[in-house]
């Protein structure tokens, strides 16, 4: 779905520019390292099958190949490592789309908590095994819920507000994304009105507005992690 590095390709630049000198070993063990991996996975197989055959094995095979990468990044010094869960894919604009907006697909919630279930217990699995705290969780599902019905509630008092449920730019057309335009540069997308009151930019990315309201639900739970 998306082009780019994955994890394993990113912590084998990470080790090289350690090895280079690029990062001392005082600031690879004072830095905390933000993992945020998983969703593209399970999004990558929905839009290709809608019956989603398989997804215990894969969800299983998702986590085990992201413990490994955990330890990965460990064993090269770092001693606070940050992961994120798995958000609520079933309210994606991708996916809502399918009840014209009106609401999440708990099916596909389930795989992110049975995804984010998985995950903690390895979690809770690699810190006795180090014997101290090194690896620690942000709740990402229960923020995204939290803000999505936040974002509902104020709608229901003024209907003009944005649907958090619906993404911003959306195309015009199949075969378009967000913007793309055609052989003549004509625009094959459209945007909402006020893009800086959207939750989700696209059909899977949210906004900034979305991340700064995901971050005032996370903030809390900040202080116990850099406790």
């Amino acid at each position: 779905m998306i082009d780019g590095p994955n994890l394993t390709v990113q912590i084998n630049s990470f080790e090289q520019l350690i090895k280079q000198n690029v990062f001392s070993i005082y600031d690879v063990k004072s830095s905390t390292v933000l993992v945020n991996t998983g969703g593209n996975d399970y999004i990558t197989l929905l839009l290709k099958d809608k019956n989603l055959p398989g997804i215990d094995k894969l969800i299983k095979l998702v986590v085990d190949e992201l413990i490994v990468n955990l330890r990965r990044i460990h064993s090269l010094g770092v001693e606070k490592i940050i992961l994120s869960q798995l958000e609520p894919i079933g309210c994606y604009p991708a996916v809502s789309v399918a009840s014209s907006y009106h609401e999440c697909k708990d099916s596909l919630n389930k795989i992110s908590r049975d995804h984010n279930k998985a995950l903690l217990q390895n979690v809770e699995n690699l810190n006795k095994e180090s014997g101290k705290p090194i690896f620690k969780t942000l709740d990402l599902y229960n923020s995204f819920l939290s803000v999505i019905e936040d974002m509902q509630k104020s709608r229901k008092g003024n209907s003009t507000l944005m649907n958090p449920l619906q993404e911003c730019c959306a195309p015009l057309k199949a075969g378009y994304k967000c913007g793309e335009v055609d052989e003549k540069g004509q625009k094959k997308y459209s945007l909402c009105n006020n893009p800086e009151l959207s939750l989700f930019w696209d059909y899977v990315h949210p906004t900034q507005n979305g991340w700064y309201s995901i971050f005032n639900k996370l903030e809390p739970s900040l202080e116990t992690i850099y406790s």
